[in-house]
């Protein structure tokens, strides 16, 4: 175990992550995870929430680059079959995406009609917390709420940062990275989050091959090394 402070954690429940972080992310901290395509973000995150519902925690699911509908058909792909809990109303997605436009978009309780709108998101997303009861949030990606304005990047994540802890969610924010940058997706956001996990693609003799590394978790100690992980047909593993 990595932690040395007794404080209370929240259980990722991904096989190894937990052991990385010395128990589970510190409760109502604010996670960037930042990867490039096809490093696993959206299944990591995905699986948070899931495993979160299997423990009796409350989540919300805020997507801006998927379809609600597609964001569920992938998490039933690993037998995440969230139909139950969004029924009792301990799970919800805010549709970010469709911007109200459709048939399912119609049916649905928590939509924003304008992602571009961090104040309508908030409000939605406000929404959504107080109904279920939410103790984890997962926002699916924030990038896509400033790519066209890369300066407004730090003052967004604070501004959904201070709504989330307030309300004593401990949130997971997607980062989109291409595959050559070094960074963590958009100027000082960085520095507005409690922690930065680190998902990496790279080709290892002639091999694609998936890791991750702690950058940074305010709180706790944790593992500074740099972990492999696979993706089997039950989600994320991590060797340690």
């Amino acid at each position: 175990m990595w932690g040395v402070i007794d404080l209370k954690r929240v259980k990722t429940g991904i096989p190894g992550m937990d052991e990385i972080l010395g128990g589970g992310i510190p409760e109502r901290n604010v996670v960037l995870l930042s990867g490039g395509p096809g490093t696993g973000k959206s299944i990591f995150s995905q699986q948070f929430i899931y495993k979160g519902l299997e423990m009796g925690e409350s989540g919300v699911y805020v997507t801006l680059e998927e379809h609600p509908l597609q964001v569920k058909k992938n998490m039933e792909n690993f037998g995440w079959n969230v139909q139950e809990y969004e029924s009792s109303g301990s799970f919800a997605i805010v549709d970010a995406f469709t911007a109200g436009i459709g048939s399912y978009a119609e049916k649905e309780k928590y939509v924003v009609k304008d992602p571009d709108d961090v104040r309508e998101l908030v409000d939605v997303l406000r929404r959504a917390v107080s109904d279920t009861g939410a103790k984890r949030v997962v926002i699916d990606s924030v990038t896509t709420l400033y790519l066209t304005k890369p300066v407004a990047a730090r003052n967004v994540v604070f501004q959904l940062k201070k709504v989330l802890a307030g309300l004593g969610c401990t949130s997971i924010f997607v980062s989109q990275v291409s595959v050559a940058e070094r960074g963590f997706g958009g100027p000082g956001v960085e520095h507005g989050v409690d922690g930065i996990i680190r998902l990496d693609l790279d080709e290892v003799d002639g091999e694609l091959r998936r890791s991750l590394i702690v950058w940074k978790m305010r709180g706790t100690a944790h593992s500074m090394k740099r972990h492999p992980f696979k993706i089997t047909d039950k989600g994320i593993e991590i060797e340690s």
